[in-house]
């Protein structure tokens, strides 16, 4: 049996999935989009799964157009996970807030109260929001890439700060005497930086868990940095197994050149299960998905951009012709290759589309068989310690990859049978942390 065992965590995508087109498919609720019973429901079900935590992305925008199609991030994952917090007992609630466009203190004192009033089950993906619509919201300008990151690593600094200026012993509660706070143990923390500032102290007690956990899910140099000196999770996007092992790598490198343990850092890299009896079956589920799309055409038109040909909408259900076939050629981008490989294979341009070419992450099209081979293939490699599950539809998605994939896993030895603790530190094998 392997020692070494994956981290899970279940991402919620705005009620339906993943996929934009999933709020049309037969049996999906129309209303999912703010039906916090739904958000719950998935919740439950992932814990029953003993998956190590659920995820709430969010970016403070609406960045769509949502004629034909549901925002991404409709519901502040806070307030959210607050609902799944009362409604679980043991699964992690990790929410998405931006370093950007906030203030250290209020969002120190929120993940707090989650952290406290779920027995220590908060994690804090810290992301340097980039988007110019979102900085309009706020009365603000983007700031440029160096100073975002500038202002990450004060804000992480005073966030943790924040959360140690509560002494661990400081609670008293001695009704006889009635000291309720040793006053001694409960100090301001007076920090100052270039951009930010704050003097504290919170007026929350430490969690389980101590502080929650933090994650990251930045790219390049800045990124490794913030990750490397901060964070115990990270999500990730390679596509291959190669990418995914140089890119933890330099993960663990940078972690190490901070003087921390590389162990005590879990990669977690995307993954869309499109799951079903037949490979078939799975294969026909995405193309339903895709022909609900409002952006097919422009799909068709990027797919051929991805191997340096042109293609046209109205050939969708055609294999791509031959003499389009000899000019094709692998890009920079790295999904390239295998939509050379499915093309080569003489697939019709919508049934290449519909094993997930586009997307970022990679989609598994197949059996729960097909995904645990992928998974296990992955995580033995060490390209990965895990992964953020995407369901491309969540009303059917989650409760199928929990029942069929899970145990698979499960019986593999790559996946554990029971949560090893009370708190998300103890799910995830990470040591317990107060303060700076």
């Amino acid at each position: 049996m392997n020692n070494r065992q994956m981290q899970l965590v279940m991402q919620m995508g705005a009620g339906y999935g993943l996929d934009q087109g999933a709020w049309r498919m037969p049996g999906a609720d129309p209303a999912a989009l703010t039906d916090m019973d739904l958000y719950v429901e998935f919740a439950r079900i992932a814990e029953r799964g003993k998956i190590q935590m659920v995820f709430i992305a969010d970016a403070p925008v609406l960045n769509a157009d949502i004629s034909f199609q549901p925002p991404t991030y409709p519901l502040e994952p806070l307030l959210a996970l607050t609902a799944i917090a009362r409604a679980t007992e043991r699964i992690g609630l990790v929410a998405t807030v931006s370093t950007t466009f906030n203030h250290p203190y209020n969002v120190a004192r929120q993940l707090k109260a989650l952290d406290i009033l779920s027995h220590g089950r908060a994690g804090w993906n810290a992301v340097t929001t980039s988007t110019a619509l979102a900085a309009l919201n706020f009365g603000e300008e983007v700031p440029d890439r160096r100073e975002r990151y500038e202002r990450a690593h004060e804000f992480i600094q005073l966030v943790e700060a924040l959360w140690g200026s509560w002494g661990e012993d400081a609670l008293v509660l001695d009704q006889t005497t009635g000291i309720f706070a040793n006053m001694d143990k409960i100090k301001p923390i007076h920090l100052s930086g270039k951009y930010l500032s704050s003097r504290g102290p919170l007026p929350i007690p430490p969690s389980e868990q101590g502080q929650p956990v933090i994650f990251q899910a930045g790219g390049g140099n800045e990124g490794l940095d913030l990750a490397g000196k901060y964070a115990s999770g990270v999500y990730a996007n390679p596509y291959d197994i190669p990418g995914a092992k140089a890119y933890r790598q330099m993960v663990r490198s940078r972690a190490q050149r901070f003087g921390r343990n590389p162990d005590d850092i879990k990669i977690l890299p995307g993954l869309i299960p499109s799951i079903a009896s037949t490979e078939r079956e799975a294969l026909n589920r995405r193309k339903q998905l895709d022909q609900y799309l409002a952006d097919l055409e422009g799909r068709v038109s990027y797919l051929g951009a991805m191997i340096g040909i042109p293609l046209s909408y109205r050939d969708i259900d055609q294999p791509i012709p031959g003499e389009l076939l000899r000019h094709a050629h692998m890009t920079q981008d790295p999904r390239s290759e295998r939509v050379l490989q499915l093309a080569l294979k003489g697939l019709t341009v919508r049934d290449i589309l519909a094993h997930g070419v586009i997307n970022y992450h990679p989609v598994i099209t197949g059996t729960p068989e097909q995904v645990a081979d992928f998974m296990e293939e992955w995580f033995l490699a060490e390209a990965c310690d895990g992964f953020a599950i995407q369901p491309d539809i969540s009303f059917d998605g989650v409760a199928v990859f929990v029942d069929e994939v899970v145990p698979i896993l499960q019986k593999r030895g790559l996946f554990h049978q029971e949560y090893e603790g009370a708190t998300l530190r103890e799910h995830m094998g990470v040591p317990y942390k107060y303060g700076r």
